[in-house]
């Protein structure tokens, strides 16, 4: 079970995908970006910032560059007045390389923020063969939603986890027909499923990161969650958590109740 719950396809990208894919947000340091890649990991995020990853992945494109899957992107253009033929060109000189696998228009907040234009352009980019494919990040789960339903986009980057779980109404239903590929976020919920929380039992326990992963991945839609974790120890314990497989039912009655705690508590918190 742990090796098949570990593997899948990018959606109708076709490729071959390790599902837990990696982020260097909190920075963890280069070896444990390598030891990522060494034990599987190849969906890397890199979002153009994260002088980490970008130098790692340099040196590593040079010998195993089609063993990975990079996604990266340009910022909403309406919100931080970015160009995103700019920032494409850019993110491909930082990497040192002619081609990006997953190329995102990252932080749409709402719909006015991704008009057809935006599309154009990005498809554009994928005649051009700069980039592989093209999709969105976003919390709007609405906009995702309908988006899937298009069929314009090969990549959906959406937040769901225990304590956010509207994906399941709002997005979901709507992958069968163009089958892009899910990539979900904040598994942990920026740590609030990892601590103690208002209207949570005393006698009752606390979720474990390696639970907050299999909660998302034990949801068959969700092709690679991301992890951004602060050092290799924490890498190697999310990864060895995942080979448990699914949660069993009384591990997913757990996760719901506790997510409903978290999200009574956080409203306020996004």
């Amino acid at each position: 079970m742990g090796e098949e719950f570990l593997r899948t396809t990018l959606g109708r990208t076709g490729w071959p995908v390790c599902r837990l894919g990696l982020s260097a947000s909190y920075r963890p340091g280069r070896r444990a970006i390598l030891t990522a890649i060494d034990r599987g990991v190849n969906y890397l995020f890199a979002y153009g910032f994260d002088t980490q990853m970008v130098s790692t992945l340099r040196d590593v494109f040079k010998t195993r560059r089609h063993d990975l899957i990079v996604a990266t992107g340009g910022y909403n253009w309406i919100l931080w007045h970015s160009n995103l033929r700019k920032t494409l060109e850019r993110r491909l000189r930082q990497l040192g390389t002619d081609y990006l696998d997953v190329f995102l228009f990252m932080g749409v907040m709402k719909p006015e923020h991704f008009p057809d234009t935006v599309v154009e352009e990005m498809v554009r980019f994928r005649e051009e063969g700069k980039v592989r494919a093209i999709g969105i990040s976003t919390h709007d789960r609405r906009l995702a939603g309908a988006q899937a339903a298009k069929g314009n986009l090969d990549v959906l980057m959406i937040r769901y986890n225990a304590a956010h779980r509207g994906a399941e109404a709002d997005i979901f239903p709507h992958l069968a027909t163009h089958d892009p590929g899910l990539v979900s976020y904040t598994a942990t919920r920026w740590s609030f499923l990892l601590r103690k929380t208002k209207g949570w039992p005393a006698d009752r326990p606390i979720p474990t990161a390696g639970q907050a992963y299999r909660f998302v991945l034990s949801n068959p839609h969700v092709d690679v969650v991301l992890t951004a974790p602060s050092n290799s120890r924490q890498l190697d314990e999310n990864l060895d958590s995942l080979r448990t497989g699914l949660l069993d039912p009384t591990e997913m009655t757990f996760m719901r109740e506790f997510g409903d705690a978290v999200h009574h508590d956080r409203k306020w918190f996004m």
